[in-house]
């Protein structure tokens, strides 16, 4: 092969790569990059900020992962996700009720918080069923209506644990309740790897992400999540198929429901705090601009995409805070997120929208 053609065929390969990642992922990469180039010179720690993405990382992975089975069943980003997280919410402040502890508690709340996200689940999955083609309008008024109620649940609710409720009145859920004593960072500290002074990697925390994305995996891939998939991809073949569209659909949300009362507890013993009332509204956004960066459409998602997608938001928030404010004097960190956030989400849609035209 001739010097042309060999660079002919390197810049093809070159063009596949970047069409396939796409400019959004590829300029944040190279954003993040810059990011830690540039930490050290203005007296920000490496090795403590790539603990930081890492933590973030594993705690908001499981609520990323949420999204993945309602996209490939075709019933678009799960704006809807605070549905799951309320359930979580339940099962976390229940366990706390009952006096669990320790790894005890952080898996009793998965316990506790598994039937109300199934009964959740089925309840909104037979309301999306109904209005097929608005499914994201609709699920992010359920997910701001379902947040709305329960502040009111929140303050009724017979909960008795001094820990939870206010002090001044006995009754009525504090809004922001600590886990200290319960289960506050337990599985970040589960066989965590300390390297220096400043850098911990939390292996009980990545290991958990990584069962938790084991499992969509392989559910993706039995016999359920194929019927799942071709719904998505072609809901008239797979009806030829003698594939029940709704019943695939219906599971979908019941998945994404139950892996978003996981995600939120994950999220929890991370951050060592229970936050209820108006705390849950906005989770969704986050999650869904992550699984968009990491190079997921409305209707298509992957492991991979999740994880990619993760790593990069959540490397842009724990880099931005220190990095840019250092070099500014100011606060940029709010305002990088929620461009990336809305940017994501609008970028998607608009295909969406192009695409069905």
């Amino acid at each position: 092969m001739t010097p042309e053609l060999r660079d002919q065929a390197h810049a093809g390969r070159l063009g596949e790569f970047i069409a396939e990642f796409g400019w959004p992922r590829l300029i944040i990469f190279f954003f993040v990059v810059i990011l830690f180039i540039t930490a050290p010179f203005v007296g920000v720690r490496v090795d403590s900020s790539l603990m930081n993405v890492f933590v973030r990382f594993g705690q908001n992975g499981v609520m990323v992962l949420a999204l993945v089975p309602m996209m490939q069943a075709g019933a678009g980003l799960n704006f809807g996700l605070p549905v799951g997280i309320v359930a979580g919410l339940l099962g976390s402040t229940l366990a706390m009720q009952f006096g669990l502890t320790g790894a005890a508690g952080f898996f009793g709340a998965i316990t506790l918080s598994l039937p109300f996200a199934l009964i959740f689940g089925w309840l909104y999955g037979l309301l999306l069923n109904k209005v097929k083609g608005e499914e994201m309008t609709i699920a992010m008024y359920v997910g701001f209506s379902v947040v709305t109620f329960m502040a009111i649940m929140w303050l009724v609710l017979p909960y008795t644990n001094p820990t939870m409720v206010w002090g001044y009145t006995g009754q009525g859920l504090r809004t922001t309740i600590t886990l200290d004593g319960y289960w506050s960072r337990v599985l970040n500290h589960f066989l965590v790897i300390k390297i220096g002074p400043y850098f911990e990697f939390p292996t009980g925390t990545i290991l958990f992400f990584s069962l938790m994305a084991f499992i969509m995996w392989l559910f993706m891939r039995s016999r359920t999540g194929t019927a799942l998939t071709a719904v998505g991809s072609n809901p008239d073949f797979a009806r030829a198929g003698g594939v029940s569209a709704n019943r695939m659909r219906l599971t979908s949300v019941i998945v994404s429901t139950v892996y978003g009362a996981v995600g939120i507890l994950m999220y929890q013993q991370s951050f060592g705090f229970i936050q209820v009332y108006q705390a849950p509204i906005y989770m969704a956004f986050p999650a869904v601009a992550a699984v968009l960066l990491g190079g997921a459409s409305v209707n298509k998602a992957s492991i991979v995409n999740v994880i990619v997608g993760t790593f990069l938001f959540q490397s842009i928030l724990a880099m931005t805070p220190s990095v840019i404010n250092s070099i500014l004097k100011t606060d940029m960190s709010e305002v990088i997120r929620i461009l990336i956030s809305n940017g994501m989400i609008i970028y998607a849609l608009t295909r969406k929208t192009k695409v069905s035209k």
